[in-house]
């Protein structure tokens, strides 16, 4: 019989430490560690029968990779263009986002061209037929299966042999040779790693649904993340109809590419058009409100910001950002009271990018500044001009990369003015007026923005 050893395990990060201590010292999360009994005979194999690798020059050639299209197109976009046999993918997501939904649909679409499992640790097979209907794909040819145990999993599709097998999720998922619950760290790891070696050897596509925690990351090892092809996030707001499949990892494609879905009655719905999705409620002759032209991925996007700055009865006024960095909101309004000589400081602040979307470049900087400016001055922004650059800690408004692309988004969407970095180089967009800025404190002047002497209200 194999011996078995006791290790105490974090349930955060997975690292394995001999005895119990209140604190991990891989991640620093306290109480995280589990005693966890595993099964180590693998690491006692001898190495006789290894045998000599062969090694290629990087001169040499190969055929591109295959794709698999899945006739969803927002998907297939984040994917880099289309599964490629032998990858895996790891989708994770809110609890009730939408995951099920998704890939239930991509098998459904899959099974009408080629052979597609999807298998499911978390519901009984009634509950998936009866989300197969609501979504009106239960015609569709997908094999069905229920279990949580790895070893039948593998047996199965070796038999069966599809070209897509979905796994919903890799947290109900368990080896025979570990002691632990499925679920743990040990549990995760190994399971994914079968999944992996079954995809690589006989070129199967897998695609791995994963449980978020609280902070909106994998739950399992960080190594799971390492182990994959491509790491997708499904994300979204409750209160808003529409979810954003997001890529953050991808092996065959670009990284940072996004898909834009509407959660409709009938399931998921693709947004080719996205910007006029987030742009439908904009209205005119409203300060605070401001057009950001930004890019996710290598698609571009328009998202509209607002601000609200008021007066604050608070010792400690209010800084509430919604989709954007609230450090990030700090600096803005450091470099505004400091290069322009406004006063924020005594002045609760409210940033809001709507529609959910939560925006991360540094090109949203002057967006969010024109917003400020605006809500500050109570003067409207130009209705059909868009914002972006970024905004340095002296002023200055330095360049930003796929600045045409940006453009013509916007003229597509009827938009005829453009605030944009000042650049050694001119550029011109003949479609479109252009104003190019230098400075920050250029903004505020255009917008007529003075500062003003603090002053106690009501006297």
């Amino acid at each position: 019989m194999a011996k078995t050893a006791t290790h105490y395990v974090c349930q955060s990060c997975g690292s394995c430490f001999p005895k119990w201590s209140g604190k991990c010292e891989g991640c620093h999360g306290w109480n995280t560690l589990i005693e966890e009994a595993t099964v180590d005979a693998f690491q006692k194999k001898t190495t006789l029968k290894a045998q000599k690798i062969d090694f290629t020059s990087l001169e040499d050639s190969s055929p591109p990779l295959p794709r698999f299209l899945s006739d969803m197109n927002e998907f297939d976009r984040v994917c880099g263009g289309g599964l490629v046999p032998g990858s895996v993918l790891l989708v994770g997501g809110d609890p009730g986002i939408g995951k099920s939904t998704l890939l239930l649909q991509v098998a459904a679409l899959i099974s009408g061209k080629t052979s597609c499992v999807y298998i499911s640790g978390e519901e009984a097979a009634d509950q998936v037929r009866l989300r197969a209907r609501r979504l009106q794909v239960a015609e569709s040819p997908v094999q069905l299966a229920t279990t949580t145990h790895i070893g039948d999993i593998l047996k199965s599709l070796h038999q069966e042999g599809p070209v897509v097998a979905i796994i919903d999720s890799i947290q109900t998922m368990y080896v025979d040779h570990l002691d632990a619950a499925p679920g743990s760290v040990s549990q995760v790891r190994a399971s994914a790693h079968e999944l992996i070696r079954f995809a690589k050897k006989y070129g199967v596509a897998i695609i791995i649904v994963g449980h978020v925690t609280k902070e909106g990351l994998i739950a399992g090892p960080r190594v799971l993340e390492h182990m994959v092809d491509t790491v997708l996030y499904f994300e979204g707001e409750r209160g808003h109809h529409f979810r954003i499949l997001r890529s953050v990892k991808n092996r065959f494609g670009p990284t940072d590419e996004i898909g834009v879905f509407e959660m409709t009655d009938k399931g998921l719905q693709e947004v080719s058009n996205p910007s006029a999705l987030f742009l439908p409620h904009r209205t005119e002759d409203v300060s605070g409100s401001c057009v950001f032209a930004g890019i996710e991925g290598t698609r571009p996007l328009l998202v509209e910001i607002q601000s609200l700055i008021a007066p604050s009865s608070l010792a400690t006024p209010r800084r509430a950002v919604v989709g954007w960095d609230s450090g990030r909101l700090s600096m803005i309004l450091a470099v505004l009271e400091t290069r322009c000589g406004l006063t924020c400081s005594n002045r609760d602040v409210f940033l809001n990018v709507a529609g959910g979307l939560r925006i991360s470049e540094p090109a949203a900087d002057l967006a969010v500044a024109a917003s400020l400016l605006s809500s500050l001055a109570n003067t409207s922004l130009p209705h059909d001009a868009i914002f972006f650059g970024e905004v340095g800690l002296s002023g200055e408004i330095r360049p930003i990369n796929q600045q045409e692309a940006r453009l013509k988004e916007a003229f597509k969407l009827g938009f005829k003015s453009a605030f944009v970095p000042k650049t050694a180089k001119p550029y011109s967009f003949s479609e479109m007026a252009l104003i190019p800025l230098a400075h920050i404190s250029e903004l505020a002047n255009y917008l007529e923005v003075k500062p003003k002497q603090r002053r106690a209200y009501g006297g």
